[in-house]
């Protein structure tokens, strides 16, 4: 099988991988402070490499809907709003060869961070944070074809509706989440959240927004309907990343500083269980099977399984350093 990629503006790459191969399901990790995606084998645990990105960190990734490319947009080498480098690229990784085959380049400083698959167009949408914008990409061409602006500064998640029709992007400082409509390319309405609001998840049924408020212990819960916060879920500690089972019935939320992820009924809208976990927990990943989920443990070099039944730690996987953005690629 010949597998042709062309970057935005490099010669083009010619690969042979064995089909099989290629379809092989993977858990993606992004190790930041090593500046590389590890690439593991989510049934034996074990990591089949870890691919060098070019020397400046990407801290999120998201597989292409076949499963066999890896898209990681390089933020650079400091926290939202802080000074620093300002990434201008996005690396295209081959899951199956295990190396950098391809590259989407900004003309500027940009600092694209949250990569998502639209659901329905099959495109690539990336944050775009110092533009303010969601830049819109043919992931076959990787060519960028368009940019919608989110009205605020340091957008720095996103997720999209199932449906395809809405974006929400999580913004930072502003302490707001931008509601924006994909096909009008505008946004609807801006929702104050808090002085500090991060990460931000979506209901498989896309009733329920959720974000994580930086300044109390509490999640938001955005009723899509309104756009308006219609609930607030106390826990134990500041949340961050959070993802809901693909059942809908639980929303799984990291605590960073209580090294512990909350597991929310979304049913009571309250905390049901808490599961102890690795050193600093940031994202989770929920398997498309919903027998288990994955936490990536930043302080700790680590990622958790949780399974999903007993609400229990199965085991742990070692990463470089800085386990941070997660996907999954291929099926299940």
């Amino acid at each position: 099988m010949h597998f042709f990629l062309r970057a935005a503006c490099p010669a083009l790459v010619c690969l042979t991988i064995p089909a099989c191969v290629a379809q092989q399901p993977r858990l993606l990790v992004a190790e930041k402070g090593a500046q590389s995606l590890a690439i593991i084998d989510p049934a034996s645990g074990t990591v089949l490499a870890s691919v060098p990105e070019g020397g400046i960190t990407g801290h999120e990734v998201i597989a292409s809907a076949d499963g066999k490319l890896a898209f990681v947009p390089i933020y650079g080498n400091s926290g939202v709003g802080k000074p620093g480098t300002d990434g201008t690229n996005i690396a295209v990784i081959d899951i199956a060869a295990q190396k950098v085959v391809g590259n989407i380049a900004f003309d500027h400083g940009i600092r694209p961070h949250c990569p998502m698959i639209g659901p329905k167009d099959g495109l690539l949408y990336v944050t775009t944070e110092i533009d303010k914008t969601i830049t819109i990409i043919d992931p076959k061409t990787l060519k960028i074809l368009s940019a919608i602006p989110t009205g605020q500064p340091e957008s720095h998640m996103l997720v999209l509706s199932h449906d395809g029709r809405r974006a929400y992007t999580a913004n930072v400082g502003p302490g707001t989440v931008s509601v924006i409509d994909i096909a009008a390319r505008k946004v609807l309405k801006v929702i104050p959240i808090s002085g500090n609001t991060q990460r931000i998840a979506i209901s498989p049924d896309d009733k329920w927004v959720f974000t994580a408020d930086q300044t109390k212990p509490q999640m938001a819960v955005i009723d899509t309907a309104t756009s308006t916060v219609a609930n607030w879920i106390s826990m134990e500690g500041i949340g961050y990343g959070s993802a809901p089972t693909p059942d809908g019935r639980w929303l799984l939320v990291a605590l960073p500083d209580q090294n512990k992820v909350a597991v929310i009924d979304l049913r009571t809208m309250q905390v049901a269980h808490t599961v102890p976990v690795g050193n600093y927990p940031q994202e989770l990943l929920a398997r498309p099977d919903g027998k288990s989920a994955y936490v990536s443990c930043e302080h700790g070099n680590q990622v958790a399984e949780i399974d999903t039944t007993t609400w229990k730690v199965t085991r742990t996987i070692s990463t470089r350093k800085d386990a941070d953005g997660l996907a999954w690629a291929g099926k299940q």
